[in-house]
């Protein structure tokens, strides 16, 4: 399936818009014309193996890289971050595999890390405040904790996740992308973490979520972008592709039909 326009979204009424964005590192081509609408409620999937693409689309969003042509809009305005922290100021969140998570600090330290509340004249630490929101804010995400002092390291993997998306969401963030954040989870948690995401999107955020998995894909996904080899192969709303034809797309769409009708006719 070829990539097709986006008719239904233009840069006015996008979070962040990515307009034949390309990325090469000396004679590597990493991406090559790259477009991709990110809406404030929804989730935008976007799928492929790995080598595909999918990190260095993550590291120009997130300020970690510059891309090397096209344009990216962020709230309409054309930008291109020297630093992650220009992409925070921006209103982009990034979630990692790994969480940057501390996982012997208590878990209302972790959420507050590095915004930390403080009082009066000696700028002590705010405890119970921190601690309250906090609570509060799992809350709303449907995690009822009410031990935040246990470390986040006794936490389980969906759970660890719901406290990186709920700082996320608390210190302002306008999009939210969230990398592989069900890959090295079970189906329980797998379940926990989606749970999440569409949360995420129900808050108003606009959601990336990277992933390799069609089926997570499709149980929260607006729309599913795959990427092969830094190049775009799909770009296709919900109503337009069932999950069948996403993980036929996955597997290698033209490839694979190809290949079934050779067998057919081997027969």
């Amino acid at each position: 399936m070829e990539p097709e326009a986006d008719s239904e979204h233009d840069a006015t009424d996008s979070v962040i818009r990515l307009e034949g964005v390309g990325k090469t590192y000396g004679t590597v081509r990493a991406l090559t014309g790259i477009d991709l609408s990110v809406q404030a409620g929804e989730v935008t999937c976007v799928l492929g193996d790995n080598g595909a693409g999918k990190s260095t689309l993550i590291k120009i969003m997130a300020g970690l890289h510059e891309h090397t042509s096209g344009t990216m809009l962020v709230s309409g305005k054309a930008r291109k971050f020297g630093s992650p922290r220009e992409a925070v100021e921006a209103g982009i969140a990034t979630v990692y595999q790994d969480l940057a998570l501390a996982p012997l600090m208590s878990v209302w330290r972790n959420f507050f890390l590095a915004n930390e509340i403080r009082k009066g004249p000696l700028r002590l630490l705010d405890a119970d405040r921190m601690k309250r929101i906090t609570r509060d804010e799992l809350a709303k995400m449907g995690i009822d904790l009410p031990d935040v002092d246990r470390p986040v390291g006794s936490l389980s993997g969906g759970q660890r996740q719901c406290v990186a998306i709920a700082r996320a969401i608390y210190f302002g963030a306008k999009v939210l992308i969230l990398d592989e954040p069900t890959a090295a989870l079970g189906v329980k948690q797998s379940g926990v973490v989606l749970k999440y995401v569409a949360r995420a999107a129900e808050s108003g955020l606009g959601v990336v979520f990277i992933t390799h998995n069609p089926h997570h894909a499709f149980l929260v996904g607006d729309h599913f972008v795959i990427l092969k080899l830094g190049q775009m192969a799909l770009d296709a709303s919900r109503d337009e592709i069932t999950v069948e034809q996403l993980t036929e797309q996955m597997a290698g769409g033209d490839e694979l039909a190809e290949l079934r009708h050779e067998m057919h006719e081997a027969d």
